[in-house]
């Protein structure tokens, strides 16, 4: 069989274990910063704070006003943080929302960046920054954005609610499930992504039935690793548009949109490449799309767009900006078509 492919690898750093946030500091000196900014959500400021007091003169500040979808507006706050405090890199704790600041730092400054991931989010893998401006997410790849260091400590994820577990997972899966049938996959992709697949698969309801499981928090903590790997390694396609117009213009919450959209986007793309997701399939039983339908509605997962306030009135300008530039996808996208997925997902159907 001929295989066409090519394959090149990040260049950062992943840290992984039990306890391995306390070796931030060493991390600093070893990019060769001196003074760093510590980022976070707001309701992470606290952790931020303690994180910026252990790192002593090593940090030059704390900015604790990430916020989803990266708006350019808090982005240019942070940056004037960045330019009184004279910070030479910055450390994101927390979420994709935390990981995305960092990013748009780095895409600006080229200031190195160390992240400390809190939930299942993968974006801190990837050289991807997705930004949103007048009620717009775009989205840009550069290798200044990918971070330099990523220390996944499971410890930091035993306090992580189990809804928002659920859906930072499936935000995560959603990045292997595209991967797999991206135009550019290589036998490497491939693989990680239904590793990925297999350990939320395994992880999500040891978690939901033990939160302080830590062997089950790795295990989600290491897909999110791999599905994050392989967002930064192939192209995404019609899953990830979709999500950032909903995002973008509607302000829906970014893992929320991923959850709910997922079984519906990956059924729309099985008929075109049944072959491709048939791990999918094999992983979480019975049909693409119905088997992750399932797998969300088991773990209490949200199921329906209408649910995140988004009116079924807006389905038509989703529908009408989802469909303009799409991305490379395997199955023809038109705007019916896409209209009646969105319909689906906004009343919480089951795909067939």
């Amino acid at each position: 069989m001929s295989r066409d492919f090519v394959y090149s690898t990040s260049p950062a750093h992943i840290v992984f274990g039990a306890g391995k946030a306390a070796t931030v500091g060493d991390w600093i000196d070893r990019i060769g910063a001196r003074r760093a900014l510590v980022l976070a959500p707001p309701h992470q400021k606290a952790d931020a704070e303690r994180l910026a007091e252990t790192l002593g003169a090593r940090a030059a500040g704390v900015f604790a006003g990430a916020f989803m979808h990266t708006p350019v507006d808090v982005t240019e706050q942070a940056m004037d943080v960045v330019r009184r405090t004279a910070a030479d890199a910055v450390v994101s704790l927390g979420g994709g929302s935390t990981t995305g600041l960092g990013k748009a730092i780095a895409y600006r400054t080229d200031l190195p960046q160390i992240v400390i991931p809190t939930t299942y989010a993968g974006s801190e893998v990837t050289p991807i920054l997705g930004q949103t401006e007048g009620g717009r997410k775009t989205t840009v790849r550069s290798a200044s954005i990918l971070p330099e260091v990523v220390i996944y400590d499971p410890q930091l994820t035993l306090g992580l609610p189990v809804g928002m577990s659920v859906t930072s997972g499936l935000n995560a899966m959603a990045h292997a499930v595209e991967a797999l049938y991206a135009e550019d996959r290589n036998p490497v992709s491939s693989l990680m992504a239904v590793e990925g697949l297999r350990a939320f698969r395994k992880s999500l309801p040891g978690i939901i039935e033990k939160p302080g499981d830590g062997e089950a928090r790795a295990e989600a903590l290491y897909g999110a690793w791999l599905c994050g790997t392989v967002l930064g390694t192939v192209g995404m396609a019609l899953h990830h548009k979709i999500c950032h117009t909903l995002g973008g213009t509607f302000d829906t919450p970014h893992a929320e949109t991923h959850a709910i959209m997922l079984p519906h986007t990956a059924a729309f793309n099985a008929v075109a490449v049944p072959d491709l997701l048939a791990p999918v399939a094999e992983i979480f039983g019975g049909s693409v799309g119905g088997g992750l339908w399932d797998f969300a509605r088991t773990a209490g997962a949200p199921l329906a767009l209408r649910d995140l306030g988004l009116s079924e009135g807006d389905l038509d300008l989703a529908a009408d900006i989802a469909t303009q530039n799409p991305y490379r996808n395997p199955r023809a996208i038109d705007r019916p078509s896409i209209r009646a997925l969105l319909q689906a997902a906004w009343e919480g159907r089951r795909p067939d």
